[in-house]
């Protein structure tokens, strides 16, 4: 049986994100990125899963087959997914980091200052691609660190065992309807409305234990 995959709620309504997120993205984004973009990702993800079960095994090659094709949409659609529901878990607040101590104390001792971070983050988010995300990662079987991440498309530079805490989506159907191509001023918004008790909470699950 095909594994079901799911399209999360947000941690606010339809109409709560209008208003949560008119500093970050336009009305119309919150609605259209949310209900047909990411939406499309899970979508796609189970039409994936469905192909998956009589994909013939014995077809597959270096060039073309079903199967090959299958599981490289496989890997963009997750990503897809998974990125946007951070996406939408991480934005909707007022940027102060005192409500994420314990994430906030970890980025300080990382980059040497909140605003140094903020400064990489930024030029993170602006090197990907037209098509791409800056994230900040825990490093969770590696280093152990506190990484900046630029991703192209949604897969293209991620690193194994890097546990997004923060995603930044910077395809332009992000932010061009409000912002046009003034990537940066979004991104500054982007930070400046960051709700870092939730940003805190994924913290302390995925890698202060």
């Amino acid at each position: 049986m095909a594994y079901e995959w799911k399209f999360n709620p947000r941690p606010y309504s339809d109409a709560e994100a209008k208003e949560l997120l008119k500093n970050v993205v336009s009305a119309e984004t919150t609605d259209w990125h949310y209900n047909t973009h990411h939406k499309g990702y899970v979508t796609a993800l189970n039409t994936i899963e469905q192909g998956l079960q009589d994909a013939p095994r014995d077809k597959a090659n270096g060039n073309y087959s079903l199967i090959g094709e299958l599981k490289r949409r496989f890997t963009w659609n997750h990503s897809g997914a998974l990125l946007h529901d951070i996406y939408w878990e991480v934005i909707g607040g007022d940027g102060d980091p005192k409500k994420g101590a314990d994430v906030a104390g970890a980025i300080e001792k990382e980059f040497g200052s909140f605003d140094k971070w903020k400064e990489d983050f930024k030029a993170t988010a602006i090197s990907a691609k037209l098509s791409g995300w800056a994230l900040l990662v825990y490093d969770a079987l590696y280093s152990r660190r506190l990484l900046d991440v630029t991703v192209d498309e949604h897969q293209y530079g991620a690193i194994w065992g890097g546990v997004p805490l923060i995603s930044c989506d910077v395809f332009e159907h992000a932010y061009y309807h409000k912002d046009g191509p003034a990537r940066a001023r979004y991104v500054d918004n982007f930070l400046a409305n960051l709700h870092w008790g939730r940003i805190n909470a994924r913290y302390k699950k995925y890698a202060k234990a």
